[in-house]
């Protein structure tokens, strides 16, 4: 009977280590590869190397995406609806960065102004079912601070 009792309490602890988790299942994160490494939305904010917010007063932005309407002017473009998406494209690995989209950012983090308008930093394509503008935008604007960074630290 005790050992009963002992294995009855022991499964709302398993079950609670099993779905206890960020993500009960293994799914898929927007990322892109940069070189060698890779940059992914983040599951959770507190992964996050680095952050970005977004806007929608453009006098409070730091950064202004455009969302164009052609993949051919973009300076980035993610098209991912021809029904498979490669396996193993983005690998995580120890140089995986990672991209948390936070409501509120420090001085030292982009803020992210999304439009339509002709005038803007950058410009992204999206036709996507795992990627939205937010990701896109948030994923480029990362890897250009992030080597902006890089370029400015090695000279």
């Amino acid at each position: 009977m005790l050992r009963i009792n002992i294995f009855v309490s022991v499964i709302p602890l398993l079950l609670a280590g099993l779905f206890g988790r960020s993500e009960p299942v293994a799914i898929s994160h927007p990322c892109i590869a940069v070189g060698n490494a890779s940059m992914q939305i983040a599951t959770a904010l507190w992964q996050a190397q680095t952050h970005v917010s977004f806007t929608a007063n453009p006098a409070l932005a730091t950064v202004r995406v455009q969302i164009i309407d052609h993949a051919d002017d973009a300076d980035f473009a993610v098209v991912d609806d021809t029904g498979d998406v490669a396996v193993g494209a983005c690998p995580t690995n120890a140089a995986t960065r990672y991209v948390g989209i936070t409501p509120t950012s420090s001085a030292m983090e982009p803020v992210i102004y999304l439009t339509h308008d002709d005038k803007a930093d950058l410009r992204v394509f999206v036709q996507s079912r795992t990627f939205t503008e937010q990701d896109a935008a948030a994923l480029l604007v990362a890897a250009q601070n992030s080597r902006s960074h890089v370029t400015a630290a090695s000279l």
